[in-house]
């Protein structure tokens, strides 16, 4: 099961200050994040110096070296082994960006140096003034920057060719070069237990004070245990239990000791009903969030878009997000029903946004300031969390054409947005609903009948595509593009005899 965590500032009580105006507390994690850290910096390097790792005999040797407890020795194993983890993780991760973009970089050079090649060859020829085709790319020059655009081309060219080989050579170093786990000092990691007291031997909370067993070397200083008042975590739906295993976290932040506590979530009860009485589909764009709610037979009774603005700041994108998503859960809370949405590996495979982001320099500025902007992975993280947190289920389904079933179908229907029309589908596959294609749509589409409906729905994507009538999303909403007069049916001619044949 997943895990919360829950952060505040330490507390500072006037009884508990000293002259210096720290606490005991305090003053015990300013002596042991050294000891702490020293600890962990050399369990990361052991890591990434062996193969088999032997966490006893290590915890033991942490214990006789730094002369703490077994505990004590739990959280510097702990803590090190999830920064080398990522640091490794950051490596493949970072290889396999480098990657596409060299890919991207080849496959950009060798079109333009076609385009470029096949634009020569055309003003080689002797009559190329009369030629039916035309060039390619067509020579021309600029006065303001006093040069051709063949020879942008072949400067732009030269440059790609120097970050190409730039990217080679940082592959080939990062192949080789040594992995380096980044620890932050001033931190002290205690893991807990369900079978011990309070949910941790170590660092024991009694729901108002907290009691900490100081280490063996620093007990000479401050005693058997130090604690402090840190009063509770209070949140509009708190779920800290009070048994079950509580891990804790002390690390030192903007000039204030903080502390976070990491558990089990308890039990919260349900809101929403069955998916079979209804529900709310939702589908994300990058300039808003359409959503629709669906009765028990799946037709529409309510919908609405949540704007999103682009471009904003990190903070701002984040806070923006989590309004859209309280947003969701009202209505969600108001309906007593389930939130339906793609699933978010699903969609990421199908859009490819890390292939996109390989190919940022080769797209453009503009591009790239809407992908970048787009916080798709972020926006159903965080949906998730604040759904499970006020008893709201959240479904995944599969993405496959809920957007041009939502375009064929209801677009024009009920005079909705793309987005909130790609919501019905959404919400009504959910349901476990089928989306047949129209009559008219069926009746000419080369499709055996005993194939799945999206079976039929490909082939209806596959004819559109080939059509070459669709330029935008707006054409979906005439009448030829809804019924599939003009894209999917094939011409029909008469014949002298007045029958009908197709060509």
């Amino acid at each position: 099961m997943s895990t919360i965590t829950y952060c505040k500032g330490l507390p500072t009580p006037a009884s508990e200050m000293n002259a210096l105006g720290f606490t005991t507390f305090e003053m015990f994690l300013d002596a042991f994040a050294p000891i702490f850290h020293k600890a962990t910096c050399e369990t990361a390097n052991h890591l990434l110096s062996v193969k088999e790792f032997d966490k006893s005999k290590w915890n033991t040797y942490l214990q006789n070296t730094h002369g703490i407890s077994k505990r004590h020795a739990n959280g510097v194993i702990s803590h090190a082994k999830r920064a080398v983890e990522s640091a490794k993780e950051c490596r493949i991760y970072h290889l396999k960006i480098l990657a596409g973009k060299l890919k991207s970089i080849e496959k950009w050079i060798k079109k333009e140096e076609t385009k470029l090649k096949n634009a020569r060859k055309f003003y080689k020829k002797k009559n190329w003034q009369n030629s039916k085709t035309g060039c390619n790319f067509p020579l021309s020059s600029s006065l303001q920057y006093r040069n051709t655009n063949w020879q942008h081309l072949r400067f732009q060219l030269h440059n790609k060719k120097r970050r190409l080989h730039h990217l080679k050579k940082q592959i080939e170093h990062l192949k080789a070069a040594p992995i380096r786990v980044r620890v932050p000092r001033h931190q002290v990691f205690i893991v807990g237990s369900s079978d011990e007291s309070y949910g941790n031997q170590v660092s024991q909370w009694d729901g108002n004070t907290i009691t900490f067993r100081v280490p063996g070397c620093l007990e000479p200083q401050f005693g058997k245990s130090v604690q402090t008042t840190i009063g509770n975590f209070d949140r509009g739906i708190n779920r800290l239990p009070t048994t079950g295993a509580k891990t804790w976290h002390f690390y030192y932040k903007d000039g204030k000791w903080c502390v976070a506590v990491q558990f089990t979530p308890s039990t919260i009860n349900p809101v929403s009903r069955h998916s079979s009485y209804g529900c709310i589909g939702i589908d994300m764009n990058p300039g808003s969030i359409g959503w629709a709610y669906l009765d028990l037979d799946g037709n529409l009774k309510a919908h609405g878009q949540i704007p999103l603005q682009m471009g904003l700041p990190k903070g701002q994108q984040n806070a923006q997000i989590i309004g859209a998503c309280l947003q969701l859960a009202q209505l969600a809370t108001a309906f007593a029903c389930p939130v339906v949405c793609v699933s978010e590996a699903a969609r990421s495979a199908e859009l490819d946004f890390s292939k996109k982001k390989e190919e940022l320099r080769e797209r453009g500025r503009k591009y790239a300031r809407m992908l970048y902007g787009w916080a798709y992975s972020q926006f159903y993280k965080l949906l998730s969390s604040i759904l499970s947190n006020r008893g709201i289920y959240l479904m995944t389904i599969d993405p496959a054409y809920t957007s041009l079933i939502g375009l064929v179908k209801y677009a024009r229907q009920y005079g909705l947005a793309c987005d909130e029309a790609a919501a019905i589908a959404v919400g009504r596959r959910g349901m476990r609903l089928t989306e047949k294609l129209p009559s008219d749509l069926t009746a000419y589409l080369d499709v055996k009948s005993g194939k799945h409906v999206g079976r039929l729905w490909s082939e209806v994507n596959n004819l559109i595509k080939k059509s070459g009538k669709v330029s935008s999303r707006h054409s979906y909403y005439s009448i030829t593009v809804s019924n599939g007069e003009s894209i999917v049916k094939p011409p029909v001619e008469v014949t002298k005899a007045g029958s009908k044949r197709k060509r």
